[in-house]
C-alpha cells in the first residue's frame, strides 16, 4: 500500500529490519499453520535482531520505543505471519504496561527490565476456564495462600499466549482471606509448574496459547510484584493497540496477495487480466478505503497517547477500544473482499487467503470485546448530552 507512516528515520530503520523478517516468517507461516506448531525458529531470530528488547527502558539498555513505533513494526511483522506478530506483542506490550504504569516497585521493574533485555520472554497468564476474560470482570479461582514466609499458588490459566518458551508468567491470583488480588511473576522452572497443551483452533494456530497449570507453586514474597484491589481506578492499556495493529497486518497481506492475483490472471474469456473488471476494481477500491480509514484512526490514537501524560491517557479508553473495534472488523471484511477478488482458489489448502479469513475472525475474541466496547461508547454518548 503507498500509504506510509514512517515519520522519522529511525522508524524507517527499524521498519525495513523488521520487514526483513516479516518476508522471511512469511515463507515458512503455511508450516506453523498446518502442524499447529509454535514458530520457534521465529522467536528465535527477533531475539537474535534485538526485537524482543525494543519496549525495555532506554536507562535499562532497550530502544524504549513509543507506542506509534510498536503499532508500526507490529503489523508489518502480521503481514509476515500473524502468529508469531500476535505472540510476540504480548511480550513487547506488557514490558511497556509495566513501565508506563509504575505499579511494581523500582527494583522490581529494573529487574523484569534487565531480563527482558538479556532475553527472557513474558507473557501474562490471567483468562481462567470460568471466569473468561478479565476484562469481565470475573474473580480468578487461582488461589494464593501463605504458608510461612512463602506463597502456595493453585491454579489453572487458559489461553497462554506463547506458553511453550516463556522464561516468566506474570499471573493474577486471589489472595485467601482477602477481597485483594495477587500479581506474581512465575518462573517457568518453579516445581508445580506445568503447562498442558491444550491449543487446538483453526485461528493462529501458531501461538501456543496452551493451559498453565499451577499446582502449590512455593514463591517468596519476592514473587509478589503488585497488590490489586478491585474496583479501583487504572489508566487504560495503550500497548492493547499491538492486537489491531497484528489483524490489520494481516488483511495487509490479504490485500497484497489479492492485488497481485488480479494483476497477473489472465482467464481466456477476456483480454488482459482481471484488474481491467469493474466488479474487481469496485472490489480493491473498497479494499483501500477500508484500510485507509482503519490505519489512519489506529495511528492518530497511538500518536495521541505517546503525546499525552497520563493524566491525559486516562481519558482515552473509549478511543483505544474503538481502534480495536474498527480494526478487527475491518480486517474481517477485507480478507472477504480479498477471497472474492481470487475466487474459489481462496479456499485451497494451500492458499494464504484461507489462512487469513481463520485468523482475522479470531481478532473479535482478543480484549476488548465488541459488545463491551459499543455499549461503552453508548454510554459515553448519553452521558455527554447530558453534560452540555
Amino acid at each position: 500500500m503507498t500509504l506510509s507512516f514512517i515519520r522519522t528515520e529511525r522508524q524507517e530503520q527499524l521498519f525495513n529490519q523488521v520487514a526483513e523478517l516479516a518476508d522471511e516468517f512469511q515463507s515458512r507461516s503455511s508450516t506453523y499453520d498446518e502442524e499447529a506448531s509454535f514458530p520457534v525458529e521465529n522467536i528465535e531470530a527477533l531475539k537474535k535482531a534485538g526485537y524482543t528488547s525494543l519496549t525495555v527502558p532506554s536507562k535499562y539498555g532497550g530502544e524504549d520505543i513509543s507506542l506509534y513505533e510498536l503499532v508500526l513494526l507490529q503489523e508489518r511483522l502480521a503481514q509476515g505471519d500473524g502468529s508469531t506478530a500476535l505472540s510476540i506483542g504480548w511480550h513487547l506490550g506488557i514490558m511497556m504496561d509495566i513501565w508506563e504504569k509504575q505499579d511494581w516497585t523500582t527494583d522490581k521493574i529494573a529487574w523484569i527490565a534487565k531480563e527482558v533485555q538479556n532475553g527472557a520472554l513474558i507473557n501474562r497468564a490471567v483468562t481462567e476456564p470460568k471466569t473468561g476474560s478479565p476484562t469481565r470482570g470475573g474473580k480468578p479461582e487461582t488461589l494464593a495462600k501463605k504458608v510461612n514466609d512463602k506463597w502456595c499458588i493453585t491454579g489453572r490459566k487458559t489461553y497462554t499466549t506463547m506458553a511453550p518458551v516463556l522464561d516468566y508468567f506474570i499471573i493474577i491470583a486471589s489472595i485467601e482471606g482477602s477481597d485483594q488480588l495477587g500479581e506474581f511473576v512465575i518462573d517457568r522452572d518453579l516445581s508445580g509448574v506445568y503447562i498442558e497443551e491444550t491449543w487446538d483452533m483453526i485461528s493462529m494456530r501458531g501461538t501456543g496459547s496452551h493451559d498453565l497449570v499451577l499446582d502449590q507453586v512455593l514463591v517468596t514474597e519476592d514473587n509478589l510484584v503488585n497488590v490489586i484491589t478491585p474496583g479501583g481506578k487504572t489508566l487504560p492499556s495503550g500497548w492493547l493497540l499491538h492486537i489491531p495493529a497484528c489483524y490489520l497486518g494481516i488483511a495487509m497481506a490479504a490485500r497484497n496477495y489479492a492485488l497481485n492475483f488480479a494483476n497477473e490472471y489472465s482467464p481466456n474469456s477476456i483480454k488482459g487480466t482481471i484488474k481491467e473488471l469493474p466488479n474487481v476494481q469496485r472490489l480493491v477500491g473498497e479494499i483501500e478505503v477500508e484500510l485507509m480509514k482503519a490505519r489512519h484512526l489506529m495511528y492518530a490514537v497511538a500518536r495521541k497517547w505517546d503525546e499525552m501524560d497520563q493524566s491525559g491517557q486516562a481519558f482515552l479508553a473509549s478511543e483505544l477500544a474503538a481502534v480495536k473495534y474498527v480494526a478487527t472488523n475491518t480486517a474481517i471484511a477485507v480478507v472477504d473482499k480479498a477471497m472474492r477478488i481470487v475466487g474459489a482458489a481462496s479456499l485451497q489448502r494451500k492458499n494464504p487467503l484461507q489462512r487469513y479469513y481463520r485468523d482475522v475472525r479470531a481478532g473479535l475474541h482478543n480484549p476488548p470485546m465488541d459488545d463491551m466496547t459499543i455499549s461503552n461508547l453508548a454510554k459515553n454518548a448519553f452521558h455527554s448530552l447530558k453534560n452540555k
